[in-house]
């Protein structure tokens, strides 16, 4: 366990989960005493404090039965709970910088921006500047001076996608954005669809992948599937094959679940890994004779997509302030659609 936690206070911006909230459920037995909410989900909750808790029952992070409470809410026999659990490490101070944004969507509450790959989501480990959060900080204090720099980190980041993903990213503007927003992932009800290319012929033509996902048992920084579900948390991943190129497949994933590396883990646990993931085996001819021009070219498409071919193409969620129903869709990235306009002649020279 403390290893664990060491890891934790050491994890980079890809290493957490790609939904930044869970949810946790609780019924109240019936022979519990009538008691502090503060004090019975303190003992619930492993390495919570109980500022922490009071903190999050002040903004409403805490439902009993469907509503908000204070922290001297005596819970009650048959009382259900439902909290709203922050997965993210303690941050780093944030140093707001200006960084171009390439922003497709914003109003009071929200903003939309398409992150390009190789640019890290939040400060943590190895990464204190440069990143997304960096650059949402100095935005958002030019519209605002009085902004706390350390405001932004706390209820503005409520999803990521990992450094060399490209795609869409939804940041909340204010705390209650912050919490419709979260509840939204937290009950995976967030629409998000990726676009993949992954090594191999993926049979069949639609499929879901199911698995607990959890850190590899010996190397850490690994993320594992784990069957039997003894490990790790839930996880699902919906597929539909999109093209075939008899050596790689482009596929669309819809997750339900926003684990760790996740559709990147799933697939690999399928035997079909990301193309050129060097982080689980994709960087390498999976599938084809390695004979020289078929080699050559495999490498000349490693060196047009030097990354994971993953793409958070569309984001959809219930608007947090009007109610409406917001759906975004970004465009293929120029590394992957080349990529696979050049898998899709050499298929068609065959």
């Amino acid at each position: 366990m403390e290893q664990e936690k060491e890891w934790q206070n050491e994890a980079t911006d890809e290493e957490v989960g790609e939904s930044r909230y869970e949810r946790m459920d609780f019924t109240v037995d019936k022979g519990q005493e009538l008691t502090r909410i503060d004090k019975f989900l303190i003992n619930r909750i492993e390495g919570g404090t109980r500022n922490k808790l009071q903190q999050g029952i002040e903004k409403g992070y805490v439902l009993v039965n469907g509503r908000t409470v204070k922290s001297n809410y005596k819970v009650r026999p048959g009382d259900r709970i439902i909290m709203y659990s922050d997965t993210a490490p303690e941050t780093t101070e944030i140093i707001p910088e200006q960084i171009p944004l390439d922003i497709r969507y914003e109003d009071d509450d929200i903003i939309i921006l398409y992150k390009s790959a190789g640019m890290v989501v939040h400060p943590g480990s190895g990464n204190y500047t440069g990143t997304v959060v960096n650059g949402v900080a100095w935005y958002l204090q030019q519209q605002n001076p009085g902004l706390s720099e350390s405001a932004l980190p706390r209820f503005g980041l409520v999803h990521r996608i990992d450094k060399n993903t490209s795609g869409l990213l939804i940041l909340a503007k204010n705390e209650a954005a912050s919490l419709g927003l979260a509840r939204q992932f937290a009950e995976h009800t967030v629409q998000r669809k990726y676009v993949a290319l992954v090594w191999g012929d993926l049979s069949p033509d639609e499929g879901t992948i199911t698995g607990h996902i959890g850190r590899n048992l010996r190397y850490r920084k690994l993320m594992d599937v784990f069957p039997e579900g003894d490990h790790g948390k839930e996880a699902t991943t919906h597929y539909r094959v999109l093209e075939r190129f008899g050596y790689v497949t482009l596929i669309e994933c819809h997750l339900e679940t926003g684990r760790t590396h996740q559709i990147r883990v799933h697939m690999k646990h399928i035997g079909h890994p990301l193309f050129n993931d060097d982080t689980y085996g994709g960087d390498r001819i999976v599938k084809g004779t390695v004979f020289a021009k078929y080699k050559q070219f495999v490498e000349n498409c490693f060196t047009i997509c030097p990354r994971q071919a993953l793409h958070a193409k569309t984001i959809g969620f219930i608007h947090p302030s009007s109610g409406k129903e917001m759906f975004f869709d970004t465009e293929m990235p120029d590394d992957m659609r080349m990529v696979i306009e050049k898998w899709r002649r050499y298929v068609g020279a065959r």
